[in-house]
Formats: structure tokens, C-alpha cells, sequence
């Protein structure tokens, strides 16, 4: 229809006045194009750029939001002339690029990266997007979120707790101590960060076993109860104004916390002896957490796929994986990655994180899948919940079923199925 083609063309013309991209330059100069959802935090992407200077090519580096990068391949594919030549996204961005039919399949390009390294299966097989054997995409990085604490505060965990093996009440029970013997609440969240991932990948899985289906159930309520008598009260209070946990746990604002591995990067590598990693509690469900994959694909509107494809062989090398690690905090997904000289903080971390990994009782919470451009609405459903129920004390069971209504109609509209930890659906994924 014309005025879906006025818009696209209008995209493209933002993002060329934006980025001074254009396709003939692209075209023409040999450059790759690298769009990506990932390190588009403005520290966070000059460390990159320097990690790209390593790379025999010339690369751009473009940090976009989801929804603007699906909407650019998207107008790209509609004018026939591409300015991206990789994409780098988490593994939920790629199922509406693989619907609308955006991407190369990068099979060969596996085969020849896994001549050399051997990339992790469980996310190769990811990167299928269920089909048999179209490569929509090839794993570039993990990452996931863990607890945090401050050497200090161990003094008042729970007599008998394992750091390494907490339950939420015994969490719950350590925050109350602090609160206790300091007078102050000392747990922090993210909550203008990251948090809804921990609504949706840790606390919800916790307690209901899933992140979708029960998100109205009497365990839910159970859980949204758990968080606004017995754990909220001993949260610092300007936990709604942080977006990552690293400098209030530095400062001392905060001696427990929560966030991204990336986010807590500099409190670990600051002060290594005065911060330790932990694995997430467990609820009555067992262990909820979320490992996030990032992945790369090649557009089939790329205007120099050689150079895209010379570019994902660069970031699947175990030094450039190490290097990513090192200095970003995201996790490689290829063997042998060069990390002898990972800083003790940093190992810390990636100690905390493969223990969470291989606990028993383990819930991988995938990131929502196939919701689009309308990602973003999935979070802020469960932001709306915690924010209704525990900062404006309205009864837990009328949000839930009126924010699960919203998601329903969500899921519905985007005929998104159920995905991991939820059981698989017939159609998009239903509430209980």
C-alpha cells in the first residue's frame, strides 16, 4: 500500500540523515554496516568500536533500538536497497525478521566457523528459529543476570543459609537482617533499568514455573505477595531511580543487588575483593532465570555480504569472544574463548553464572519471542503490575487480571506462541 511505502522510505531517510549512511556509499567503499540492539549505551559502545578496530575490514558500528532496527530491515527489503549488512540482535528480534523473509541463511557460514571453533549447540539450534536447517541466524554472545554483594553484608545472612543455594524467603530473611542491624534497606534493583527481566525471567519462573501462562495465578499472587510484605519493605527506597545496580553497590547506597552481568562489570573489576557473585534464589517452582543469546544475521539486502560474513568470523573468534567478556561483560558462546586473563571480578561473575546455569533446579526463561516491534509492550504490562501492586497498593489478584487482559490481547494481536519456560501452544500463547 502507498502509505506503507511513504513510511519505509521516510525510515530510510532518517536513518541515512541520522548515521550519514547511504546505499551507493555502502555499495561502493567496501564498508560493513553493523546495526545493533546490543551495547547502544553510549560507554558501552565506544568500548565496542574499539574491539571492532580489530577487525582487517572497515565496520561501522550503528547501536539502534529493537523496534527502529526491525523497522529499517524492514523498509530496506521494501525499496530493495540495503544500507545493514549485519544484524545483531537477541534471539527474540530475529523470529519477525524470519517471517517477513529478511535474512540469508547462514548455513554454509556456520559450517565453515565451526571448521575452526565449536560454537555452542543448544544456541546454533536457536539460531534455526525451529526450523531443520535454515541458519537465521549465528550465535554471537550470552549473557544473563546474578546477584551481587558486598563482602560486608554476609555477616547478616540467615544462620545456615548458602549464598550459593538461597531460597527468596531466605533472601527476603537476609534483607530484613540488614535493615535490623544498620536501620537502613540496603537491597537494590534496577527498577528504571532492566528490571522487568527480573519480573519476567527470574521471580516469575520462581514461583509459577513458567513466564507467560501463569501470569494471573494464585502462585502469582503468592509471589506478588512475597515481594510486598516480605521483601519490599527492606529495598532501598531509591531503587526506582536506578538504571544499573554497579555504582550504588560502589558507593555503598546498596550492600545486595541485582542486575545485568554488564551492569555490575565495573563494581567487580573496581574493587574484586570487596564484591562476591551469587546465583538467584529459588521460589517453590525452583530457580527462574534468564539466559539472554545474541545472535548475527545478514539481511538479504546487504550491500557487501562478503565483508558481513568476514565480520561475524571476526566476532566468533575465541579472542575477540574473550576480548567481548573482558570488557563488556557478555559471555562467549564459542569454546576455548582466550579468558586466562580475565580479571578476578570478572571470574567472579562468570563463576556466579554457571553456577546458576547448572543448579538442579534450574528454569531457563527465554526472552519473549514473536513479539516484533511490539516487544516493548510485554514489559511494560509487567512493570505496570509491579508498579499497580506494589508502589500503589492496589489489590494484586484486580491487576493481575487486568494487566494479564492486556497481555492477552497482545499475544493474541501478534499471534506470538508460548515459549520457554511455558509449554509450546497451538496458536498464540493463552493465560490460565
Amino acid at each position: 500500500m502507498p502509505h506503507k511505502r511513504l513510511r519505509s522510505l521516510a525510515i530510510i531517510l532518517l536513518v541515512v540523515a541520522l548515521t550519514g549512511i547511504g546505499g551507493v556509499l555502502a555499495q561502493s567503499d567496501g564498508k560493513v554496516t553493523f546495526l545493533s540492539t546490543q551495547f547502544n549505551v553510549v560507554e558501552e559502545s565506544d568500548t565496542f568500536r574499539e574491539i571492532l578496530t580489530g577487525f582487517g575490514g572497515e565496520a561501522e558500528f550503528i547501536p539502534s533500538e529493537e523496534g527502529p532496527a526491525i523497522d529499517l530491515l524492514r523498509a530496506e527489503s521494501e525499496s530493495g536497497e540495503g544500507t545493514t549488512d549485519v544484524i545483531g540482535a537477541l534471539h527474540g528480534t530475529f523470529p519477525p525478521l524470519a517471517n517477513d523473509d529478511l535474512l540469508f541463511d547462514l548455513t554454509d557460514l556456520l559450517n565453515t566457523i565451526e571448521a575452526d571453533y565449536d560454537l555452542n549447540d543448544a544456541y546454533v539450534e536457536l539460531g534455526k528459529l525451529g526450523t531443520e536447517d535454515y541458519q537465521y541466524y549465528i550465535p554471537w554472545m550470552q549473557a544473563t543476570y546474578v546477584m551481587a554483594a558486598n563482602v560486608d553484608a554476609l555477616q547478616y545472612l540467615p544462620e545456615g543459609a548458602d549464598i550459593n543455594a538461597l531460597t527468596w524467603d531466605q533472601f527476603a530473611e537476609w534483607s530484613k537482617n540488614i535493615y535490623d542491624q544498620t536501620g537502613e534497606a540496603k537491597v537494590g534493583f534496577p527498577v528504571k533499568g532492566l528490571f522487568h527481566r527480573f519480573l519476567e525471567g527470574y521471580i516469575y519462573p520462581s514461583y509459577t514455573g513458567g513466564m507467560v501462562t501463569g501470569f494471573k495465578s494464585p502462585e502469582a499472587v503468592t509471589m506478588f505477595e512475597f515481594l510486598r510484605d516480605d521483601l519490599w519493605p527492606y529495598v532501598h527506597p531509591q531503587s526506582i531511580n536506578y538504571d544499573f545496580m554497579q555504582q550504588p553497590l560502589l558507593s555503598g547506597e546498596v550492600l545486595v543487588a541485582f542486575d545485568h552481568t554488564a551492569r555490575l562489570r565495573d563494581a567487580f573489576e573496581q574493587e574484586p575483593d570487596q564484591f562476591v557473585a551469587f546465583p538467584a534464589p529459588s521460589g517453590p517452582a525452583g530457580l527462574g532465570y534468564m539466559p539472554v543469546v545474541v545472535g548475527l544475521g545478514i539481511p538479504y539486502t546487504s550491500p557487501n555480504p562478503d565483508g558481513a560474513e568476514a565480520l561475524i568470523q571476526y566476532l566468533s573468534e575465541p579472542s575477540t569472544q574473550g576480548t567481548v567478556l573482558a570488557n563488556l561483560g557478555f559471555f562467549p558462546v564459542v569454546a576455548g574463548a582466550e579468558i586466562s586473563d580475565l580479571s578476578a571480578g570478572m571470574q567472579k561473575i562468570a563463576d556466579a553464572v554457571q553456577s546458576q546455569a547448572t543448579t538442579e533446579t534450574a528454569i531457563p526463561a527465554l526472552l519473549p519471542v514473536g513479539l516484533g516491534e511490539r516487544g516493548g509492550e510485554i514489559n511494560e504490562i509487567y512493570r505496570n503490575a509491579f508498579t499497580r501492586i506494589i508502589q500503589d497498593g492496589e489489590d494484586i489478584q484486580t491487576v493481575l487480571d487486568e494487566e494479564g487482559a492486556s497481555l492477552q490481547s497482545l499475544l493474541d494481536e501478534t499471534g506470538a506462541p508460548c515459549w520457554v519456560p511455558d509449554a509450546p501452544s497451538e496458536g498464540p500463547c493463552q493465560l490460565q
